[in-house]
Parts: structure tokens; sequence; C-alpha cells
């Protein structure tokens, strides 16, 4: 049956998602190579232009009120917030769900030049968040009239093992469904969620053994041994170029990616994530939902830096190509 796309893209409108998760600051510095420096075997990059943009969690953020949701981010951020505050407030998204403790916010400075990457520095605490309860209790009461929530995990601190057993708990007496985008650290804390979507290395990492080599049979076979395991509903594995792969209890299909021009996969797993949730909430079978995510990870790689989802090219994509 063909999809009523626009209907479904409309919709999103009335989706509100609460994401929880560590919320950090992209800093880009973009200049010219023009010479090596004397000193070491570097080059030297001439800076002309200085960009802050949000990351992380508060990323996912952007991209589903970039989609026409209405997002909160609750996160645990540095009493010296190094202008993050500013860039929520300057994209209109609420902060009602952040709190600031004894900590660095955190910050990727990704310096670039001819198009790629030179070098990245990072300025951050992983050390789990002090005020544990306070932040257990402020991100319950605001549960309320919530659609979907995501736990947006990149090991630095705010999602403790406590806050993601206690947090599921209450998802689950309001009837919640719940997204995970896990890292390593409490992978498989998040038991009996909706949709777990780790990428393949992330996959590869949570097991005991080192897998060299590995092919996508074999991937796909951990997918199944690791859903059980979970507890999970839906599994969405990221294969990067190669798309992703959807497992449920009753099927598991792969969808590969559309061939693109990619440039920069900064902030892919985000947009997977922001743009399952919406599909979620609006209650895609799993099926449709993988294929839309794919289209909008593939999306957000044609541009340098973390970007919001374009609306209206995605929902072209999903006509065009779903």
């Amino acid at each position: 049956m063909k999809m009523n796309w626009h209907s479904i893209f409309n919709g999103f409108e009335k989706v509100k998602i609460l994401i929880v998760g560590d919320a950090m600051i992209d800093s880009y510095m973009w200049g010219n190579i023009n010479r090596q420096s004397p000193e070491a075997d570097i080059p030297i990059v001439d800076i002309d232009k200085y960009e802050k943009k949000l990351g992380g969690a508060a990323n996912v953020a952007s991209n589903i009120k970039a989609l026409g949701g209405t997002p909160i981010l609750c996160s645990v951020i540095g009493h010296d917030d190094k202008g993050f505050l500013s860039l929520m407030n300057k994209e209109n998204l609420s902060t009602e769900g952040i709190l600031q403790e004894d900590r660095k916010t955190t910050v990727k400075t990704r310096i670039i030049s001819e198009d790629k990457h030179q070098l990245r520095v990072d300025e951050e605490d992983t050390f789990c968040i002090i005020g544990e309860s306070e932040f257990i209790e402020h991100t319950t009461s605001l549960m309320k009239n919530i659609d979907v929530i995501i736990f947006q995990d990149y090991n630095k601190g705010v999602l403790s093992k406590n806050v993601i057993t206690d947090l599921i708990k209450q998802a689950k007496l309001l009837n919640i469904p719940i997204l995970v985008d896990p890292k390593k650290e409490n992978y498989f804390q998040y038991q009996g969620v909706d949709l777990f979507k780790p990428n393949a290395k992330e996959l590869v990492e949570s097991e005991k053994e080192t897998k060299d080599s590995l092919n996508l049979n074999t991937l796909f076979e951990t997918v199944s041994t690791q859903r059980k395991q979970l507890s999970a509903k839906a599994f969405l594995l990221t294969l990067s170029e190669n798309g992703v792969y959807i497992q449920t209890e009753n099927e598991g299909l792969h969808y590969p990616a559309t061939q693109r021009n990619i440039i920069d996969v900064s902030g892919a797993g985000d947009a997977v994530i922001a743009t399952a949730a919406l599909a979620m909430a609006r209650q895609l079978e799993f099926d449709k939902l993988a294929q839309l995510a794919n289209l909008a990870g593939g999306l957000t790689c044609e541009n340098i830096g973390v970007n919001p989802l374009d609306k209206e090219i995605l929902l072209k994509e999903a006509i065009r190509l779903i």
C-alpha cells in the first residue's frame, strides 16, 4: 500500500518527544592550509571562521524540531555552559529539562580545511552526574503528555545505570515507547525497550570477543542474539554505507543505502534516531520506519558538520523512494 507521506509528515507537528542523554556543543574552526609547521610535521591551519552548533542529544532535539516535532531535552551540563543555553534559545528549543552542576560542558572542536577534518579537540568530563536523584525526579516530571522517549547515550555521564533503570521504569508505567541510541558502557542496561539502535562499531564493541572479520550475515546473527538478550521489540542496526538492518521477532530486513555524495558522517546517527522516533510516534510499521530513518541518515551526510535535517527534502525522498 502506497504511503501518504504528506499526511505522515504533517502529523509530526502533533508529536512531543523527550530526549534524555548527553548534550554537547559541536564547535568548528574553518580555515586554509598554506604551509607546514617548522616545529613539527603538521600543517598550519589559518582560521578564518568560527561556528558553534548544538551536538549530541541536543542535535537530536534540533532534528526533531526541524521535522516539525516538539522536543524536550533532558541533560546535565556545567555551570559554565560555554554558550550552550544561548544556542538552545537561538533555536527556540526548551531548556526546562536542562540541569547544571560542577562539571565541564562537553565541547567537541573540529578544525576543518580542504573540505575535511584536520583535527578534533574534546573538552569533557565523563564521570557520572552528581545529582542522579534530582535529574531522575526532574526528568520524570516532564514525561506528562510525551509520545516517545529517546535515550541518547554518548558515555559522557548523564545516563548512569540508575538513571537508565529508573527512567525506563517510569516510561513503562506511563506506556511511553522507548528508543535507544546506545554506547558501550551501559549497552545492556537498556532492557525491554521498543527500538534499540546501535551502529556496527557499537555492536562489535559490545561483544566480549573481538571480531576482526565481520560480514553482514555475522552481524545479523549477533543482532538476533542481542535483541533477545535485551528483550527489545525491534533492533535497528545502522551500517554506514551499507544502509540499515531492522529486526523484530517476526522478520529481519536489510535496506541498502541510497547512492549519495558522502562528505561528512557527523550527526548521521542523531538524524536516524530522531526520524525513527517521529515515525514511531506516527505508528509507522517497523519496515517503513527503517526505510525513512535510512534516508535521513544518508541525507545528513551530504554536508560538512552537524546540520538539522531539511523536512521538505526528506519528504520528497520518502515519496520518491519508499
